[in-house]
């Protein structure tokens, strides 16, 4: 039995993106009817509808779908969410890891969510540091909780392939409210991310 994944597209978009690829692959000097090129217009087309998926997803609805209440007020980790997105300043690739972190106040959430939540983020053009603020804003809006942390470390593809070209520098940025704020409930989340267990 063969295995067929499936993917939906709008139509139209794909087709007025296909040409877009098409023109682009000629504009660069190539030839969009070479045997390698005659199928990449409508690949990337595709592509680039699933690598921006987010726009169309509500981070809110899907916290809320999987909220419940429950009498804990400890610390609560996701930590090393793998992160994949694009740059919106050269749509490059950027990758990494997340850590979220939150401190109940009634109510916790289905733990598959926050890496979901990401992922909506994720999916958009983007700047690490408005993702890190949007996380923890979603977080902070529909659980209401006693405080949210969001560390992102990221590589940037722009900064390896292109410009300075530096193939070792890593990106950090950091969020932090309510409890987080204060130094000590800041740094027993810094140190959980940074251990190795």
């Amino acid at each position: 039995m063969s295995y067929k994944k499936k993917e939906t597209y709008n139509p139209k978009t794909t087709s007025v993106l296909q040409e877009n690829y098409a023109d682009i692959i000629k504009n660069i000097g190539e030839d969009s009817k070479r045997e390698g090129l005659v199928k990449t217009p409508e690949r990337a087309a595709k592509a680039i509808q699933f690598l921006t998926h987010g726009y169309a997803q509500d981070p809110i609805k899907i916290l809320k779908a999987a909220l419940f209440k429950e009498d804990y007020n400890n610390m609560v980790l996701v930590k090393n969410i793998e992160l994949y997105s694009l740059c919106e300043h050269h749509m490059l690739p950027f990758y990494g890891k997340v850590h979220v972190a939150y401190i109940p106040n009634g109510y916790i959430v289905g733990l598959s969510k926050i890496p979901r939540v990401v992922d909506v983020f994720a999916r958009r053009l983007q700047v690490q540091e408005r993702l890190t603020h949007e996380i923890l804003d979603s977080i902070d809006k529909a659980l209401k909780p006693q405080g949210v942390a969001v560390v992102v470390e990221a590589a940037h593809m722009c900064m390896m392939m292109r410009g300075v070209e530096k193939q070792n520098s890593m990106t950090t940025t950091s969020a932090f409210r309510g409890v987080f704020e204060k130094a000590e409930t800041r740094n027993e989340f810094l140190g959980l991310i940074n251990s190795n267990s």
